[in-house]
């Protein structure tokens, strides 16, 4: 598990972002659909085992493998290109325009939707036998989560607004803390094990992730959730993005290349020492007061009694 240091790996961090905002218009859709695509079937083998083993922390402990399969075969979420691209633009590569950094955003932004409601027309049949019949326990599971996590917030009004921008932040802090841990090293098992953990913290701990939902909330409402289009988008799904953004931005990909990139001049250090004994008190036995000088005599000849 060879490991990068922060300004090798920082370095990977803005090619790897000026490579992106310069990507074809298809690759960067493709990437995008699949990336949406297998985290929304990680999110529903989570959602399962949660309701399935009652261990809604053995849930947060396998839905990594979701993102650690995307990361290997090099597909794009909206979480880690928020974090990426920007460097390329502050590193000043040629080309890297707020235009260039938009349009990659965009086009990821549709793509990871695309392929996570997908993934949620597909679960919706399955959980429903082809919406034959009520949905099943994993069914049901997904309609509560959508109303929760939309009127639910909706109910504390700005404080709940304030709420889900927080969890949105926190989230892409550890999503974007995943996908540049996979860069600190050159092999496969060392980027799932970096991955893994920031993951799994995130899911567990409940924080909003923008691709997540894109699957969670369009499930809920084929599913019969109580809560609507409106709600979904104002009181989820804008804000989560907004969050994550921040996140992203300004406690991973800013702080890395503020000082690991852009890393400030070193204080000065201090001068040489001139030689033993200069600037220190003197400490032999020619130093001392007659006043301690006796007190020693007193106490060598009361222990030779």
């Amino acid at each position: 598990m060879s490991y990068l240091k922060p300004a090798d790996f920082v370095k990977e961090m803005i090619d790897a972002g000026e490579a992106k905002a310069f990507m074809s218009t298809r690759d960067t859709v493709i990437r995008a659909y699949m990336a949406g695509a297998i985290l929304a079937l990680a999110a529903a083998f989570a959602v399962t085992i949660t309701v399935q083993t009652g261990q809604a922390l053995l849930g947060a402990v396998l839905f990594p493998v979701g993102f650690c399969m995307l990361y290997l075969l090099g597909f794009d979420l909206l979480t880690g290109v928020f974090t990426l691209v920007p460097l390329a633009w502050l590193d000043r590569r040629p080309g890297v325009t707020w235009r260039a950094l938009l349009r990659n955003w965009g086009l990821v932004f549709t793509g990871n939707f695309l392929g996570a409601f997908t993934v949620a027309v597909m679960m919706a049949v399955i959980v429903t036998m082809g919406f034959s019949m009520d949905p099943n326990e994993v069914g049901q599971k997904l309609g509560e989560i959508g109303v929760s996590r939309t009127v639910g917030y909706a109910d504390h009004g700005a404080a709940g607004m304030l709420t889900l921008f927080i969890r949105g932040v926190l989230c892409n802090w550890m999503v974007s803390t995943g996908v540049v841990a996979a860069m600190m090293s050159t092999s496969v098992s060392g980027k799932v094990i970096a991955m893994w953990m920031p993951i799994m913290l995130f899911f567990y701990m409940g924080f909003e992730h923008s691709i997540v939902n894109m699957f969670l909330f369009p499930s809920g409402l084929l599913l019969g959730g109580d809560f609507s289009i409106g709600d979904y988008l104002i009181w989820n799904e804008i804000p989560t993005v907004i969050g994550n953004l921040v996140g992203g931005l300004a406690f991973v990909g800013l702080t890395l290349y503020a000082t690991h990139a852009r890393t400030a001049t070193p204080r000065p250090r201090p001068a040489a020492s001139a030689g033993p004994g200069i600037g220190t008190e003197p400490s032999d036995a020619n130093s001392q007061t007659p006043a301690a000088k006796a007190d020693a005599g007193d106490r060598v000849a009361s222990a030779a009694q």
